[in-house]
């Protein structure tokens, strides 16, 4: 460690008697053992030989078109037309952070608050805030608010089994503190929620949890139902939905929902190795609802000499009030994300959002009855994005062999939902090519 500069490390022995420490090893000597390490740093290289060396690296990437990819599961390849990348690098959306002092951030409201309405207009809630981390975070902080709508006095929050592992993982972490219970609900026959556990469950629940489609693909087929028997037993109705499919399904609010997230970086924004993204997050025009909402709320209003402007209407995260009293811990606001899936929907407009919308819906119809051609199908149904292909022989040996091929398979289930045995989700998008559906059937009919 002494070979290398760090700043100050000279007087770091003077640094640590100050603060009442003999050594690096007391200082942490609280962290578990093992977990710290000296860094085995290499010598430092030019920033031409870093160049080459990540040249080197990049070469061995292959683009979809190169390698046609069948990988979804939540992350997913649309386009992304020109034009909404060249206007989110404007200096003054690509800089933006978050506005402190809103009133000189007029341009970065007006837009935020663009974004809001159209997300109102597409999910069917008139309220919208300026955006959460991802759709597994807008989840996490429902699931928090329906607790805090009920006083604490609830503290149950029903998820349906067919869930993204990771979306589960997130929402774990989030309430493990506030010391929810998260109850999963499981699918019946058809792959759809099971409606009677469901009223078996709902009992004390503060609130329910749905998806439009669900992690298997499905589009639940018993939405409406569902929020009925929330509301009948006292729990706020929460609607997870994909916008990419709002152009062709009702909205959740038009079904129903107290509370609908969703993922904003579907439009305008590239898969970006899963990240960054922005979580949807709407409730309906209630104030008790919205006094609990998570994060920021721009509004519209007029200044002293009457003209238009735009404001922070509600603001109760932890960096603008105190800290007891705010709703979330959100740090940073996914404003550049929101902004661009704001301009992708505006471009696109009601017609073209249906026409995405069905050439997903027709693509994806392809893809399942190609695939039932070479795999088993577990549930009818409809599906949008994601379809489940159920093998004989283990997926790993059938994805390595598809890869061998030029082809990247689907996302393996099997790990986390063993009773659907050798399955993988197989994906398609308005990007998918009947060719590259063509060549993957005719790849598995080799190896699977």
């Amino acid at each position: 460690m002494g070979r290398h500069y760090l700043p100050n490390l000279a007087h770091r022995d003077e640094m640590l008697k100050e603060i009442g420490f003999n050594s690096i090893d007391e200082l942490f000597s609280d962290v578990p053992a093992g977990m710290v390490k000296e860094f085995n740093l290499p010598e430092g290289k030019s920033e031409y030989e870093v160049f080459l060396e990540l040249s080197e690296i990049l070469s061995k990437n292959r683009t979809v078109l190169e390698m046609p990819s069948f990988l979804g599961a939540g992350t997913y390849f649309h386009y992304v037309p020109a034009h909404v990348k060249y206007l989110i690098e404007r200096s003054e959306f690509l800089t933006a952070y978050t506005p402190y002092q809103p009133e000189i951030s007029q341009g970065m409201l007006q837009a935020l608050f663009e974004y809001q309405s159209i997300m109102a207009e597409l999910y069917g809630l008139p309220v919208v805030n300026s955006s959460m981390y991802d759709w597994g975070t807008a989840i996490a902080e429902a699931a928090l608010m329906t607790v805090r709508l009920h006083r604490g006095k609830r503290k149950r929050f029903l998820v349906p089994k067919a869930l993204s592992p990771e979306k589960r993982a997130v929402i774990a972490t989030y309430t493990r503190g506030a010391g929810l219970e998260i109850v999963e609900v499981p699918w019946d026959e058809e792959g759809n929620l099971d409606l009677e556990k469901l009223k078996e469950a709902v009992g004390e629940a503060a609130g329910v949890y749905v998806e439009m489609a669900n992690f298997f693909g499905l589009v639940e087929e018993n939405v409406r139902e569902i929020g009925e028997i929330a509301h009948d037993a006292g729990a706020y109705f929460v609607v997870g939905a994909d916008p990419t499919m709002l152009g062709l399904f009702e909205a959740p609010g038009e079904l129903g929902a107290d509370i609908a997230v969703g993922e904003a970086a579907y439009l305008g924004n590239p898969m970006n190795f899963g990240g960054p993204r922005a979580g949807i997050f709407a409730v309906r025009n209630d104030k008790k609802l919205i006094r609990q909402m998570p994060g920021r709320i721009i509004g519209m209003t007029r200044d002293a000499e009457g003209r238009r402007a735009f404001v922070m209407t509600l603001q109760t995260r932890e960096q603008h009030i105190r800290r007891a009293k705010a709703t979330s811990n959100i740090c940073s606001n996914e404003a550049l994300v929101a902004v661009a899936s704001a301009i992708h929907l505006a471009s696109l407009g009601p017609r073209g959002l249906a026409e995405l919308g069905e050439a997903i819906l027709k693509n994806t119809a392809y893809l399942r009855k190609r695939l039932s051609e070479v795999a088993e199908i577990p549930f009818e149904g409809l599906y949008f994005k994601d379809v489940p292909a159920r093998f004989e022989k283990p997926y790993s040996e059938v994805h390595e062999a598809l890869l061998e091929r030029g082809i990247h398979g689907g996302y393996y289930v099997g790990k986390h939902f063993p009773e659907l045995g050798e399955t993988a989700l197989f994906a398609a998008t308005e990007t998918t090519r009947k060719e590259w559906v063509d060549a993957l059937i005719e790849a598995l009919r080799e190896v699977a």
